[in-house]
């Protein structure tokens, strides 16, 4: 059997580089202290001895565990997973949190946590005493549940809760999507839309009303009803189907309809074929989110695209800015979100609505 290659360590480097294990580890930590030139010396031998540092040792080495715990959805993430429907906004959380935290020397650690457990508090005890982590990045719904809010605060863990305005401790990172409602509704209005649908999310995710607010007030400003052209779905393809037919039936039904995922804009989609509707000449849609799937089908379909990728970095930036030199900011930080206008919308006059 082959011998296993010695793995390079501090001691190595510090020899190499002519200074103390002190100076060394610190260089790593990124601690003050250090002089430039003594910097540059060190990081250049570890540049040449290839040396990686070990998390165990810093964790023995100091207060830190370089360590970031997200936790996700547990039921939704899963059923997504067994469906083969793809979780693009936990691919998306994953890059933004595994990249920015490689930066830093952290790794990133998912959990998957039903909010509804009774058994939440124990399962995220168990999570953290195993882990020690420096901080917890909370995802929708769990951001505002106030059951993990509290255990975090009486842990004196840092944390950042993604998509929650809740009052309470915690950094509050949102995408406004009040704002990003608003500027869907808008583009529809501005193509001569006058019936303009909206399909929400549950309530138990503060973003579903702040999108349904954007909705109204987009709506309002240009002098338009709302009255009956709100419907509500689970965020599952099912649940927008449903909504979308609710819409679809009324008296007067709407020329153009939001939906608040990219699951229930697909069922939307596909329900207004069922009909003999055309999508854009009969409806048109916008969908939430910008995963894959909706930019390959047919047509392409406009959509508001949330930078989670740049809202899980800055949540980890913060946390560790958090950890290492205390609380940073109690007003929420506002990540805009942009939309991509493609094939699903169009004039009611006639005409596409990225011409």
């Amino acid at each position: 059997m082959a011998r296993r290659r010695q793995a390079v360590t501090i001691k190595h480097v510090a020899a190499d580089a002519g200074v103390s294990l002190q100076t060394v580890s610190r260089v790593v930590n990124k601690e003050s202290g250090v002089r430039p030139e003594m910097m540059q010396r060190v990081q250049a031998s570890i540049d040449k001895l290839g040396y990686v540092p070990s998390i165990a040792a810093q964790r023995m080495g100091g207060s830190r565990s370089y360590l970031i715990l997200a936790l996700n959805d547990r039921e939704r993430t899963i059923a997504d997973w067994r469906a083969r429907q793809g979780t693009d906004w936990f691919d998306q959380m994953m890059l933004g949190g595994m990249l920015t935290c490689a930066e830093h020397g952290y790794r990133l650690i998912v959990e998957l946590v039903d909010t509804h457990s009774d058994h939440i508090e124990r399962e995220l005890m168990a999570a953290i005493a195993a882990l020690q982590p420096d901080g917890v990045i909370l995802t929708p719904p769990h951001s505002g549940n106030p059951l993990i809010i509290d255990l975090l605060e009486t842990q004196g863990i840092s944390f950042a809760r993604i998509g929650s305005l809740t009052e309470g401790p915690g950094i509050r990172l949102i995408m406004d999507d009040t704002r990003a409602a608003g500027i869907a509704t808008e583009h529809l209005v501005e193509l001569g839309h006058r019936r303009i649908g909206f399909i929400a999310g549950p309530d138990e995710y503060e973003l579903s009303a702040w999108r349904v607010d954007g909705w109204r007030a987009a709506m309002q400003a240009a002098g338009l009803a709302t009255d009956d052209l709100l419907a509500i779905g689970d965020f599952s393809h099912a649940s927008g189907r449903a909504a979308a037919a609710e819409l679809l039936t009324l008296n007067d039904p709407p020329t153009a309809i939001i939906a608040s995922n990219d699951q229930m804009t697909l069922a939307t989609l596909e329900l207004a074929r069922e009909r003999t509707l055309a999508v854009p000449g009969d409806l048109s849609l916008i969908s939430f989110d910008d995963t894959p799937i909706i930019r390959l089908a047919n047509p392409s379909l406009t959509a508001i695209v949330q930078p989670i990728a740049k809202v899980t970095a800055l949540a980890v930036n913060l946390i560790i800015a958090d950890h290492v030199n205390g609380p940073t900011t109690a007003t929420p930080v506002t990540v805009p979100a942009r939309m991509t206008v493609r094939e699903s919308t169009a004039s009611i006059f006639g005409g596409k609505g990225n011409t």
